[in-house]
């Protein structure tokens, strides 16, 4: 009897010692994190910035009506990482410095030049330190070049994310984007699958205090 008595004290016990092995990789979400999150979830990705349509920029709204079949429809990723950027007070590659077409790369470029660290970005070494960087609530942005210049790359925004170190290693932070496939919560190796050769380690990360 005595034994039935412990047996539940020692399996809460053991379940917090497997809770305690799947902790956060990257700290916990900070109040500047969490309304970071806020933030993001506002901008409603997922129904603006619509691939196959031309649109405004900073808003994701079509500008061009249905029928338009010119430049500046295919998808939309740089336009939401430049708008996000605005919004809060940052400046990114951006129209009227850069058109939409090929955005994504040029804002690759863009980001280590001496012109993207004079207005506030820095490389970020690893993915644990995006993530870990997102969560107290600085803007961090996930960046493919592609290699042929004629060909998009993709820019994606780490979003505040508990991931265990596991999730991490191999899936990569979790992201929001607007792309071939819209997301409000996507992790990286499913937002970059479209990029061959993108995942894992051609991915770059900046980060930009928010101000």
């Amino acid at each position: 009897m005595r034994l039935l008595r412990i047996l539940p004290v020692f399996l809460l016990f053991a379940c917090a010692v497997c809770t305690g092995a799947e902790q956060h990789c990257c700290g916990p979400i900070t109040p500047a994190g969490h309304k970071l999150s806020d933030f993001l979830d506002s901008t409603n990705v997922e129904s603006l910035w619509i691939a196959g349509q031309h649109v405004d920029w900073e808003t994701g709204e079509p500008d061009k009506g249905p029928g338009y079949e010119g430049e500046g429809t295919h998808t939309h990723c740089s336009a939401f990482a430049a708008s996000v950027a605005k919004r809060l007070g940052i400046y990114l590659l951006r129209p009227p410095e850069h058109g939409q077409v090929l955005l994504s790369n040029a804002q690759a470029e863009w980001l280590p030049s001496a012109e993207g660290k004079k207005a506030g970005w820095r490389p970020v070494r690893s993915m644990r330190e995006a993530q870990t960087l997102a969560n107290e609530g600085n803007l961090v942005l996930a960046v493919y070049q592609a290699p042929d210049k004629h060909k998009p790359g993709h820019v994606a925004i780490v979003r505040p994310s508990e991931r265990s170190d596991a999730r991490l290693e191999e899936d990569g932070p979790e992201l929001i984007m607007a792309g071939q496939h819209n997301h409000n919560k996507v992790n990286t190796r499913i937002g970059f699958e479209h990029h061959a050769g993108a995942w894992p380690s051609n991915i770059q990360f900046y980060v930009h205090s928010i101000p």
